[in-house]
């Protein structure tokens, strides 16, 4: 089993076809990265999650520790319409799938981005986020 297919699990899988799941990871590595929440890539998302009450969420995925679920709902209201809609269509989906998938995917590659409990500076960010990218698309 590929690190996509690890990343995206058995679920997502079943909702989302392979481009669709392509799709959904590099936009979302790209918002991470290149910082459409809050200007601040990572960082910028963690905060603006603790603005909309998912702190403890965040939090557990930035951590070493076991992650808390996140859903579809939750994301669409802490991202906004207009992050959810410009995600979906770029993946080709509709927004109420783009959000499940997100529930799904943005737990894990947080996680895969902040082994060791911290949000990384800029610039190590973007060398994980290179890297990640690398294995998840050769």
């Amino acid at each position: 089993m590929g690190l996509l297919d690890s990343l995206a699990g058995a679920v997502l899988g079943k909702v989302l076809g392979g481009n669709q799941q392509q799709a959904l990871v590099e936009g979302v590595l790209g918002m991470l990265g290149k910082g459409s929440a809050n200007g601040a890539g990572l960082a910028g998302l963690v905060d603006l999650f603790k603005q909309k009450g998912l702190g403890d969420q965040i939090s557990s995925w930035v951590s070493t520790g076991q992650n808390l679920p996140v859903s579809g709902d939750q994301l669409s209201h802490a991202l906004g319409g207009d992050t959810i809609g410009h995600l979906a269509s770029k993946a080709g989906l509709s927004a109420d799938q783009a959000s499940s998938g997100l529930a799904h995917l943005l737990p894990q590659l947080i996680d895969r981005l902040t082994p060791d409990g911290n949000v990384p500076a800029a610039g190590s960010l973007e060398q994980s986020l290179a890297a990640l990218k690398s294995k998840l698309f050769g």
